[in-house]
């Protein structure tokens, strides 16, 4: 298992590299753009190379990226170049936000997505169908339009949420609560439709093998079959997709973040991309990058954990 979890490690290193290179790269393909957007339109030619010159975008591509992996190597991403503020301590405010939509989307869709699946594939007449209607609907609708949706029936009309704003868990659990539910449920409901139709899948797969139907000839409960061994070997693609499903949600954060006005790093990373705010942009996707590294290492621990065969893959 040691093993497994170093080789883990080094391709999560690898892929922070990688994914930094390239953004890095990408970002600063315009370094005369940048310190216009940073000046404005009516800044003559000498206080463009000045600002590049301050900036240090005046080097060479390769020796600034080096100063830039010298600093994120200690834990150093720099300042923004539009707020002057620390890139960590501005991560660091919206990071709970994003992670609350994430991580509470991943959970309720992962409470779900389960019940739907196994519902579905041990009720194979109208359930079933039912069903697999319902997920192709919730994976056919935009997160954008769910969120608009439940903002108007249920924040301007019914006054249940609130429609816009964060409330930090630290100061008010029922407040936090109200804040992120409306925009958990707009991200949920196509991540739901995904999952359900993997572990719906998976669980009609590992019905059909000959040891489950082994233990049903031996008089075993039907409740021990499912939940003892027919969830488990279906368990191994459904943390797959949810792990996939993680990925996805960072993603669609951005949207739905501007849906409902949340400081969260989906904002922030659009408003830093625009403005070319290199430093802010790099150490948004680092941290991105990161979390997916080591969602990826959780969900492969524990499905080495379930299955000792995936750790010899």
């Amino acid at each position: 298992m040691l093993s497994f979890i170093v080789r883990r490690l080094i391709g999560g290193v690898i892929l922070l590299f990688v994914a930094s290179s390239l953004t890095f790269l990408l970002m600063n393909a315009n370094s005369s753009g940048i310190a216009i957007r940073i000046l404005g339109d009516q800044a003559t030619q000498e206080q463009i190379v000045a600002k590049q010159a301050e900036l240090g975008l005046d080097q060479p591509l390769i020796v600034r990226f080096g100063h830039w992996l010298a600093g994120a190597v200690r834990g150093d991403f720099g300042t923004s170049w539009f707020t002057s503020e620390g890139v960590l301590h501005l991560v660091s405010l919206r990071l709970p936000v994003t992670l609350s939509l994430v991580v509470g989307t991943v959970i309720v869709t992962a409470i779900i997505a389960v019940a739907l699946g196994a519902l579905a594939a041990t009720r194979r007449g109208w359930v079933d169908r039912l069903v697999q209607v319902l997920s192709v609907i919730g994976a056919a609708a935009p997160n954008f339009w769910i969120g608009l949706m439940l903002v108007i029936f249920f924040a301007l009309t019914l006054h249940w949420f609130p429609a816009t704003g964060f409330v930090p868990l630290t100061e008010s659990f029922s407040g936090w609560t109200a804040s992120v539910t409306l925009p958990i449920v707009a991200l949920a409901l196509g991540a739901i439709a995904s999952v359900t139709a993997q572990v719906r899948s998976a669980f009609i797969e590992v019905e059909g093998r000959d040891y489950v139907r082994t233990l049903r000839s031996r008089g075993l409960g039907e409740r021990n079959v499912l939940l003892g061994h027919v969830l488990r070997g279906a368990a191994t693609p459904a943390l797959t997709v949810l792990a996939l499903q993680f990925v996805g949600l960072l993603g669609g954060a951005v949207v739905v973040e501007r849906v409902f006005a949340l400081p969260g790093l989906g904002q922030t990373i659009t408003d830093a991309t625009t403005n070319g705010d290199v430093p802010l942009v790099m150490g948004v996707v680092v941290v991105a990058v990161a979390m997916v590294v080591v969602v990826n290492l959780v969900i492969d621990i524990i499905t080495g954990w379930i299955n000792p065969k995936a750790r010899l893959s």
